[in-house]
């Protein structure tokens, strides 16, 4: 029988030589990446079934990056392996088009049960995400974003940011990543089309987030 042929992205290699030996018995591994760029060229070539690819990555984020692959591969399955937890970073990235978000400290077992029910048509989210809530909640989450609408930790990262605070400050004080809140800070900026820090700055002050 035919294993399903998957790719695999992550600018950490030893985590990639992991995750490939974790999948060599079901699956067969046909490339693997360390940035953005290079796996949505590498994945129009290969033409893979599924994609395991971390959010944070070089030169693309690992969101653009499904985003121009599943417009090019719209059969493609994706599934995130990351360590961001944000409830908001995986509905949009299940809007996206994404079938399974797994944590890297989740169990081995996980991330080989999320690529089959992506297989299936079926999609899967890891409990430390989810926690109350169901994947079908972070689903609507994504899709029913107005085009204005900011999430409350989007409205958190910007205050901080607006009131002069680095991305590593509001790491710090939020309990987050850095590349959470970039990933946050540029999300927004896409959401809301605007084209610089300043510009969403000004929009924090039209908006009465933080005081002018």
């Amino acid at each position: 029988m035919k294993r399903p042929r998957v790719i695999l992205a992550d600018d950490h290699v030893i985590l990639l030589d992991a995750v490939k030996n974790l999948l060599a018995r079901d699956f067969e591994v046909v490339g693997s990446f360390s940035d953005g760029r290079a796996l949505v060229d590498g994945a129009i070539r290969l033409n893979p079934d599924v994609v395991v690819l971390d959010i944070g990555m070089p030169e693309m984020n690992g969101l653009n990056a499904g985003r121009r692959l599943k417009q090019v591969l719209p059969r493609l399955k994706l599934i995130y392996l990351t360590m961001n937890l944000d409830a908001d970073v995986a509905a949009e990235a299940l809007r996206l088009g994404a079938s399974g978000y797994v944590a890297k400290n989740s169990a081995a077992t996980e991330l080989i049960r999320a690529i089959h029910l992506a297989l299936r048509g079926e999609s899967y989210v890891t409990p430390l995400v989810t926690r109350d809530r169901t994947v079908g909640y972070l689903q609507n989450l994504g899709r029913n974003k107005n085009p204005n609408h900011l999430t409350l930790r989007q409205k958190e990262v910007l205050q901080l940011l607006a009131a002069g605070r680095s991305m590593k400050e509001v790491a710090y004080i939020l309990n987050v990543t850095p590349r959470t809140v970039a990933f946050h800070k540029y999300s927004m900026m896409e959401h809301l089309q605007l084209r610089s820090s300043a510009e969403l700055i000004q929009f924090a002050v039209r908006n009465s987030l933080v005081a002018a």
